[in-house]
């Protein structure tokens, strides 16, 4: 009489498959120390990730003495954290550095580039995945390559282009330039590919074009991915800090990014208030990913960066 092999501690045995009769499938489970240290390797990153905010929270809540003399990089000791918090730091950061002028126009320019990029990346990614042209390949090889420019080339073109259509110092010059992006294409393109093309067939037989197939197809099709540009877009503009000091000379238009550098004096920088000041500024970013981090994720895990 045949008797089964003794099973290794840590292994449990799965139902024998029916297509093999006699085969017995071991699952093996995961030891405890081997989740314990994976556990551990990510309470780590998760610590890592989290150490520039709470040094960020703590030093804006620390009177301009405290960010000198209790000065320490452990969360754990007390001189990490303020003997007395001084919310005041945020009415005084608010306040003195015109940060609901520079709010405002942050949320402007981010609103206006976001809803540009959408407009024009969609209708490219439309095109390059779900329209044959003649020299389509080539235009999207040529529209990649740009990647590989980097970012400060640019700045000269675009200073020229918008001092000669008189947009130095406007709102139009910091959105313009970005209203159009060939990562964001690519990424749009690639999601738009994966969507099947008897869709947009079926719809060409009911008489619908280009345009109909687009709105009514395409777009309600691609909520997560569209969003994850929106998303991607917004960071990029509210966290701009080196185009807005070229295209202005003026507060009337500067993010809030600028507004950080107005406690930077000659005799040196308010630590505590430009902390506030980093916390008012990323707060915007930090909600709006926890409240759509959901359809985020899902956009980077479907449309990735498959062919």
């Amino acid at each position: 009489m045949a008797t089964d092999r003794a099973r290794p501690r840590g292994e449990a045995e799965v139902p024998r498959s029916p297509s093999r009769p006699g085969r017995v499938r071991i699952a093996r489970k995961g030891s405890p120390a081997g989740r314990a240290c994976l556990y551990l390797l990510l309470f780590l990153g998760a610590f890592v990730a989290v150490m520039p905010f709470l040094f960020m929270a703590s030093t804006s809540l620390k009177t301009i003495a405290e960010t000198i003399t209790r000065v320490s990089p452990i969360p754990f000791h007390p001189d990490f954290w303020p003997a007395s918090p001084q919310w005041v730091n945020y009415i005084f950061a608010w306040t003195r550095a015109r940060f609901g002028l520079y709010f405002r126009n942050s949320v402007l320019t981010a609103a206006l580039t976001v809803a540009g990029v959408l407009f024009t990346s969609s209708l490219a990614a439309y095109a390059f995945a779900k329209i044959r042209f003649f020299g389509s390949k080539v235009l999207f090889a040529v529209l990649l390559a740009t990647l590989i420019i980097p970012e400060s080339v640019y700045l000269v073109p675009n200073f020229i282009t918008i001092t000669r259509l008189g947009w130095y110092d406007r709102l139009a010059g910091l959105t313009v330039p970005f209203m159009a992006s060939a990562f964001y294409i690519f990424l749009l393109r690639q999601f738009f590919a994966q969507l099947p093309t008897e869709l947009l067939e079926s719809s060409r037989i009911d008489g619908a074009g280009h345009v109909r197939s687009f709105l009514s197809i395409m777009l309600p099709l691609s909520h997560a991915p569209l969003f994850t540009v929106a998303f991607l877009a917004f960071i990029g503009s509210w966290n701009s800090l080196q185009w807005p000091l070229v295209a202005t000379s003026s507060p009337r238009w500067r993010p809030i990014t600028v507004g950080l550098t107005t406690f930077i004096t000659d005799a040196g920088p308010e630590n505590q208030l430009r902390m506030a000041g980093a916390m008012i500024a990323v707060l915007p970013v930090l909600l709006l990913y926890f409240v759509a981090q959901k359809q985020f994720t899902e956009a980077i895990a479907r449309s990735g960066i498959k062919g």
